[in-house]
């Protein structure tokens, strides 16, 4: 029985003891099992923040390239306007340039046209007068033109100076013989007998082949039988018979002499 005690006392102890230890085991146990939780947990909370973080970066690399590309589109759109007036301003250099063109082209016609127009008066033209053909310049042509458009209006006085100023400039014209005739035709429309009665003769002296000089004899008698020299008269009229018996005027003179008697 003595010995049994000390036994029973040491498992007595015993028991106290791993009454005593088996709690505290199991304390531990549990904050280990914390420990590796708080750490998992950080551990996820460390991963959540590294993903947020490469969110952001990526993100933040995001909103730098659509503010590159923004600039780019501003740049695009700025080069596009640049062209726009580019293309406007040249199209307008274009359009000013035909006009230009157009109007060198005007003036160069103008002038190839003034040329030739210059030209042509510069050239003899032909003309036929009083069956007659000849070579004229432009200004010979217009004085002579002029001259007989007075003739033909009856204005007299302007058409006998326009004719005599036609002979001393033109002495050697081929309208010389038609320009003595109706010179001497104004003079006696302006009843400058004695300067008709000149002319008439110059012009029968100088061309009496002319078709109009029979014409001209019976004018100068006319004149002669207006200054009432009618011996004169008789002796041309004469003349005209005997020059130019089968002409009108020839028989003209036979009834003026008729009458002069």
């Amino acid at each position: 029985m003595a010995r049994a005690r000390p036994f029973l006392l040491r498992a007595v102890a015993l028991g106290a003891l791993l009454a005593a230890t088996l709690p505290a085991r199991a304390g531990l146990f549990d904050d280990d099992e914390a420990r590796k939780a708080i750490l998992d947990l950080r551990a996820k909370v460390a991963q959540g923040e590294q993903q947020r973080s490469e969110q952001a970066a990526a993100l933040k690399q995001l909103s730098d390239q659509l503010q590159t590309l923004q600039r780019s589109m501003l740049d695009l759109n700025n080069q596009n306007e640049q062209l726009r007036a580019e293309l406007a301003r040249l199209r307008g250099q274009d359009e000013q340039m035909l006009r230009d063109l157009s109007e060198v082209q005007r003036k160069q016609k103008d002038i190839a046209q003034g040329v030739d127009e210059r030209m042509r008066k510069l050239e003899p033209q032909q003309v036929s007068v009083d069956g007659k053909e000849f070579s004229v310049d432009s200004e010979e042509k217009r004085i002579y033109d002029e001259a007989m458009a007075a003739m033909r209006s009856g204005e007299y006085d302007r058409a006998a100076p326009a004719l005599s100023s036609f002979l001393r400039r033109y002495p050697a014209s081929g309208y010389v013989d038609s320009v003595r005739y109706w010179l001497g035709n104004a003079q006696y429309g302006q009843r400058q007998y004695k300067d008709a009665i000149a002319t008439f003769r110059a012009f029968v002296t100088a061309a009496p082949d002319h078709l109009r000089a029979p014409e001209a004899l019976l004018a100068l008698a006319n004149c002669q039988a207006e200054l009432k020299d009618n011996k004169s008269a008789k002796r041309t009229l004469e003349e005209l018979i005997k020059q130019y018996p089968k002409s009108e005027a020839a028989q003209a003179a036979r009834e003026r002499l008729v009458a002069l008697k």
